[in-house]
């Protein structure tokens, strides 16, 4: 290959999206896919409202690979000077530095922001041969430890990466790191009885149980396309999720009203609102919709050709169970029904076993700077590793369904 440089860009709005797309999509030219998250138009979503800024300690300075003027690779980057907003914790890295006088921040993430869901992070140009692709991951890694031993960053962190691009940076020297997420898996199922009698039969009431005490509340649920979402509906939506995430860590939410809506507007076949209603009529509440039903609950859902994603979800009333109606059950029923293959609820986790979602790895990739640090961290991703090895069989082993014997 002829020389190739690398790059950074202050903002997404500066790659042209279908380039970005074209080299984040996954799969055969004719079968080619992009994740719902790596899209540009999630990105630039993220960026144009407010929610990724230098003010929120999400500076962009997405990495670009380029031979001439042709690009060979991207990658979303991000100078962070905090470590909210990641859901790899390190938090205690952090802390340890601090100890020690030493500046844990800046730091350098590829990652998508505020988004725990596996998928590419590295989009590479699908004419590079396999000799050339190596090539252009080395040069990344390269110029990664260049940076931190050059310009003050600590280390620099790829997060929730597929397997293959973790393999790939760790021949470049980065450490691993393994944790694991709970995802429901659709066996071919044809109803959600038919999931259901694949459960014994005490679990099997259990989940019946708890949808009939929703059902008691006579709420009406319905799932609406993002295109035909309207502008009442995303503010009843946006209300849930910002009240919803004040109730439980103090403050609004990383995202906003003018976040979803450019979601809305430029990707709305991989949006799914889950609108929850009661029958009580108009009340002069602010979440009414069209139909004159009030919204007490909603959730937004991503869709992909195999996968379903439930990212965000907020309640106006407490009904017990409703959060697992509207968040794993609607979920699952929804996967069945449309033939998909995997449901990712978020990142939350036991509470999914005894329903049905399984233990999946993920992974990610760090590199530190600090020669003491580096050694003291690598040591406990090992340890790490073990532990989660034995958590994950010890979930799997408290699924709830029956022996295959």
């Amino acid at each position: 290959m002829s020389e190739i440089q690398i790059e950074f860009i202050p903002a997404i709005s500066l790659i042209p999206a279908q380039e970005w797309n074209q080299l984040m999509a996954t799969g055969s030219d004719e079968g080619a896919s992009v994740n719902p998250f790596a899209r540009h138009e999630y990105l630039a979503a993220l960026e144009s409202s407010g929610c990724v800024c230098t003010k929120t300690g999400w500076t962009p300075m997405h990495l670009t690979v380029l031979q001439g003027e042709k690009r060979l690779a991207v990658m979303p980057l991000y100078e962070k000077t905090h470590s909210y907003g990641e859901y790899v914790f390190d938090w205690a890295w952090a802390e340890a530095y601090e100890r020690n006088s030493i500046d844990y921040y800046p730091k350098l993430l590829c990652a998508i922001p505020f988004t725990p869901v596996t998928g590419p992070r590295v989009g590479m140009a699908k004419s590079l041969t396999q000799s050339e692709a190596a090539l252009v991951w080395s040069k990344i890694a390269a110029h990664f430890s260049e940076m931190l031993q050059k310009s003050g960053y600590s280390s620099w962190h790829a997060l929730f990466l597929t397997k293959p691009e973790c393999d790939m940076f760790s021949k470049q020297s980065a450490l691993s790191r393994v944790g694991t997420q709970f995802h429901w898996m659709n066996k071919g199922y044809q109803s959600f009885d038919d999931y259901l009698a694949a459960m014994h039969s005490r679990k099997r009431k259990d989940i019946r149980k708890e949808r009939y005490r929703v059902a008691q509340h006579g709420l009406t649920m319905r799932f609406v396309d993002g295109g035909e979402v309207t502008d009442e509906q995303w503010l009843a939506f946006t209300h849930c999720y910002q009240m919803t995430y004040a109730k439980r860590s103090g403050h609004y939410g990383y995202l906003n009203l003018p976040f979803f809506k450019s979601l809305a507007q430029s990707m709305p076949q991989q949006i799914k609102l889950l609108l929850v209603e009661t029958n009580e009529g108009d009340n002069g509440a602010d979440s009414e919709d069209k139909l004159g039903q009030r919204i007490i609950a909603s959730a937004l859902y991503f869709c992909s050709d195999t996968h379903l994603y439930g990212r965000y979800w907020g309640a106006l009333e407490t009904i017990e169970g409703l959060h697992f109606e509207v968040c794993y059950y609607q979920g699952i029923e929804y996967c069945i029904a449309q033939g998909l293959q995997t449901f990712d609820a978020g990142a939350q986790g036991e509470h999914k076993v005894p329903r049905g979602f399984e233990p999946v790895a993920i992974y990610s990739n760090h590199d530190i700077a600090h020669p003491a640090f580096r050694d003291a961290i690598e040591h406990f991703t090992h340890q790490e590793r073990a532990q989660i090895s034995c958590y994950m069989k010890e979930m799997s082993q408290s699924l709830p369904f029956k022996s295959s014997d």
